[in-house]
């Protein structure tokens, strides 16, 4: 999440909203139809992704750049026919490929590129494959992490008060942290309880370790963007910036609920084990 500093004009506030309105549609429109179209929409997220963190990170090299978003095509393909197993075997040879390729000196970043931009391509993913659970888990997930950067930045604006992160990114507080979290705690309720086939106590408290994750994640990437001198991964976004600066948040929750519904529910049955306690 890019935050904007306290001047920002109208305008700039008006192409955010906008901005989201139409990348909420899109995402929610592919999560609704599944299949290749979900698989098109993440696919295309994660090589713009990765193209991001390789242009901030990796000094440039083409071949790098190349290598990576072969190996995320390849995932993708591995993952819409089904053959789910097989794309981390295609992010690990992108990930010795990127490093290979890679400038020296900035291997280890270029490939940390590929296992960031896969993890926006495997998650969303493994949890739609659930034939059950895999619709309302990802909505749930939605809801959860957009809750949290609408209300963080609208809630930290407000009241303001101490910093969260002032070494890492200095605009974010504490206050728009907390309000971010129960904005999640909100919406992540609102959606299991619309669907009913959840209990409530446990989701919430799956809700609040996402919104945290989210928020982990939007620190990491401002983290990376300072350690290399970028304010924004890119300008592809009114109002937002990159793809990164947009899916930061949601790369780090997406992979908790991920291995979270892995863990207790098996490859085949994530969403179910996210959701169900």
């Amino acid at each position: 999440m890019t935050d904007l500093p306290p001047s920002a004009s109208t305008g700039d506030l008006g192409k955010r909203i906008v901005s989201g309105i139409v990348m909420a549609l899109l995402a929610v429109g592919a999560v609704v139809l599944g299949g290749w179209p979900f698989v098109l929409f993440w696919a295309a997220a994660a090589v713009g992704i990765f193209w991001e963190w390789s242009a901030i990170v990796a000094g440039g090299a083409i071949a790098a750049r190349m290598a990576g978003m072969a190996a995320l095509i390849a995932a993708a393909l591995a993952a819409g026919v089904g053959q789910i197993y097989a794309a981390p075997m295609a992010l690990a040879a992108g990930v010795a490929g990127v490093s290979a390729a890679s400038t020296p000196g900035r291997r280890g970043w270029g490939a940390a590129g590929v296992v960031y931009a896969g993890i926006a391509l495997i998650a969303p993913m493994v949890l739609r494959r659930d034939p059950e659970f895999g619709l309302l888990a990802v909505l749930f997930l939605f809801a959860v992490v957009w809750s949290t950067d609408i209300l963080g930045y609208f809630v930290g604006r407000t009241i303001g008060g101490p910093r969260l992160a002032p070494h890492i990114s200095p605009k974010k507080t504490w206050s728009g942290a907390c309000g971010g979290a129960l904005g999640a705690l909100a919406a992540g309720l609102t959606v299991v309880y619309i669907a009913g086939n959840t209990a409530l106590l446990p989701v919430a408290g799956v809700a609040l370790v996402l919104s945290i994750a989210s928020q982990a994640g939007d620190l990491f990437e401002s983290a990376v963007k300072r350690r290399f001198g970028v304010k924004d991964a890119s300008h592809v976004i009114p109002g937002h910036g990159g793809l990164m600066d947009r899916l930061d948040g949601f790369i780090a929750a997406s992979g908790v609920a991920a291995m979270v519904g892995i863990m207790r529910g098996g490859i085949d049955a994530s969403a179910r084990g996210l959701l169900l306690w």
